[in-house]
């Protein structure tokens, strides 16, 4: 949801109403394969042929051909219910409204009062959305016989209970006091006390697929402010690029060109007409021969092979909204290794090179000089940021009606950027990590985690000493390359691979990847180099040995933990956090002290010799 600068509230549509345009003069073909993205991974992971980009807004210029002109993104009109600035009326308008409208009733007196839009909505954590149940909520029934005429009145008071609705019909009124609370992860206030004895269920409304009917989904429904924080919870699934490999039967270069316009779309579009069986290497070499000259038909046939495989590989079903450990394992095999691609260039600067105290705790450090990330929409949560969705449900909440997957898309944009890529060493993590007194460390944050697992349906997570280790040396070291190189604490993500058992993962990418020119100014990996590096990690865990919060900060991992969920040890926003963005975990499962030690065991860090 937007808010327009003139107070207007507007709600994105759906997929179905993306790439089209409102009646009027321009009736040019609509190129829709100018905006696809190739990601092979992603596709295979969230089921879909294809990605693609959101349309760019074009105009016609005189004498000169623009492809996919006055294309837009449409917004509706919500909530729909409106409220008189002067008398307090309560009306609703269609979803399609674009004018601002005057006050009925006060245009019976002589006055001129505009509508603006109420403050309150309802949501259910199955993302359904839907206009406050106004007249329900009146008169405390989910059938009301009562036709209504409701107005809203303040009494004074900031808060909801100062707040009433009054029915002029039938004399009934109601403050607001309560919509908005919860009794539990699975009540709420809004469902159990419309209508006192009966639960009054989420319907499953989608007003942004234009659906203001609903098919049903008795899901608790809370009350929540329109501009609320969890309205709306992006579930972003994101992929570093990596080529597809065919040996030396398809080189790696002739499956990027196969992959990329403009053989890409001649592809895309002569097998969507039907004509699949004409797509020859000779045929390819003809329609493009200064492209394919220098490869022979063998080799395309074989890339041709290559790419057509990864179309048909296996769907993982995901229900997190993180990629799972296979998925994250193949970067991991690909980012410990040099590599000299057109979209991934891996530099090794030699670990011996590295200042000894460095080189007995990291077995690898790699300068990320070049990556591409792919980061697709695959669907969103409400109330809370993860649920037990899983992504077949998260994408059905983007259009109305489904696509075969042989023609099935989500939106995406592509990304420039950087980074360093660390490795701990196994043999020494391994001893460290079953140590009791690590063991001990997490248990309490692990049994909180799991209580807040069981109530509100998640995937699992294994919590170990060994990933909330690797988790908060990213922070640390995000926060303190901000002041080394330049980069705001914004620009900087991590990318966490983590794992136990026979195949084992402790690695991390601390990178940056914008769509400007902040991804690709050089300065993260000129701080990864020997004699650059040891000074940033140094300083980074003595940062950590002392917070500003402290002895708070550290004496709050012995008791019941901190931040969200309380699934925090010593960790807080003066010395572990960084914006949301930059995490994969929404600043949970932090603990410096697993890196420098805490009071009783100040010897019991990871880098604390």
């Amino acid at each position: 949801m937007v808010v327009m600068p003139d107070g207007l509230s507007m709600i994105g549509a759906g997929l179905d109403a993306w790439f089209r345009r409102e009646p009027g003069p321009d009736d040019s073909p609509i190129d829709e394969r100018e905006f696809f993205v190739s990601e092979w991974r992603l596709e295979r992971l969230l089921g879909v042929s294809h990605l693609r980009l959101p349309p760019d807004h074009r105009r016609r210029r005189y004498g000169q051909t623009v492809p996919n002109t006055s294309l837009t993104l449409p917004y509706l009109r919500f909530p729909q219910w409106h409220t008189c600035v002067r008398c307090g009326y309560l009306q609703m308008w269609p979803l399609t409204l674009r004018e601002h409208k005057e006050c009925p009733k006060c245009s019976l007196k002589g006055r001129r009062a505009f509508m603006v839009q109420v403050r309150f909505v309802a949501i259910c954590d199955h993302g359904h959305l839907q206009d406050f149940p106004w007249n329900e909520w009146v008169h405390q029934s989910s059938q009301p016989t009562c036709p209504g005429e409701l107005f809203a009145r303040h009494t004074g008071s900031a808060a909801l209970a100062g707040q009433v609705i009054e029915c002029k019909v039938c004399g009934k009124s109601r403050t607001l006091s309560g919509i908005t609370g919860a009794d539990g992860d699975d009540t709420s206030a809004l469902s159990t006390k419309l209508e006192p004895g009966t639960f009054y269920g989420c319907p499953g409304k989608e007003p942004w697929l234009g659906d203001t009917v609903g098919s049903g989904c008795g899901r608790p429904l809370r009350g929540s402010l329109r501009s609320a924080s969890n309205l709306y919870y992006a579930i972003v699934m994101s992929a570093i690029y990596i080529p597809l490999e065919g040996g030396n039967d398809a080189p790696a270069e002739l499956i990027a060109k196969l992959q990329a316009p403009p053989l890409s779309t001649w592809i895309e579009t002569v097998s969507s007409a039907g004509g699949a069986a004409v797509i020859t290497p000779q045929k390819l070499k003809q329609v493009f021969p200064v492209q394919l000259h220098d490869f022979s038909p063998s080799e395309i046939q074989a890339a041709m092979a290559v790419i057509e495989g990864s179309r048909r590989g296996e769907i993982e079903e995901l229900g997190d909204g993180h990629e799972n450990e296979d998925f994250r394992r193949a970067e991991f095999n690909i980012l410990r290794t040099p590599q000299a691609k057109p979209e991934l260039l891996v530099k090794d600067p030699g670990v011996d090179r590295y200042a000894d105290w460095l080189k007995s705790r990291f077995s690898r450090v790699r300068l990320v000089e070049r990556l591409r990330e792919t980061r697709a929409l695959a669907g969103f949560n409400r109330v809370f940021a993860e649920s037990g969705l899983t992504i077949a449900n998260r994408k059905g909440l983007l259009r109305r009606r489904p696509l075969a997957e042989a023609s099935d898309w989500l939106p995406a944009y592509v990304v420039h950027g950087e980074g360093i890529y660390l490795e701990l060493n196994e043999s020494v993590l391994r001893l460290w990590e079953v140590e009791q007194y690590a063991q001990d460390r997490v248990h309490g944050l692990s049994q909180r985690w799991r209580d807040v697992q069981s109530k509100r349906h998640l995937a699992e997570l294994d919590l170990t000493p060994r990933f909330i280790l690797v988790h908060t040396l990213s922070h640390l070291l995000m926060n303190r390359l901000t002041f080394e190189c330049g980069y705001s604490t914004a620009s900087l993500r991590e990318r966490l691979y983590v794992a136990g058992g026979p195949s084992p993962m402790a690695g991390l990418l601390i990178y940056t990847a914008a769509g400007d020119s902040d991804g690709t100014l050089g300065g993260l990996v000129r701080m990864g180099k020997p004699g650059r590096f040891e000074p940033v990690l140094a300083r980074a865990l003595e940062e950590a040995v002392w917070c500003s919060a402290d002895p708070v900060c550290m004496e709050a991992a012995q008791h019941s933990g901190q931040g969200p969920d309380s699934c925090n040890l010593a960790a807080c926003h003066n010395c572990a956090l960084v914006p949301e963005t930059a995490c994969e975990h929404f600043n949970r499962f932090l603990d410096r002290g697993l890196l420098i030690g805490w009071p009783g065991q100040e010897a019991a860090g990871f880098f604390q010799s």
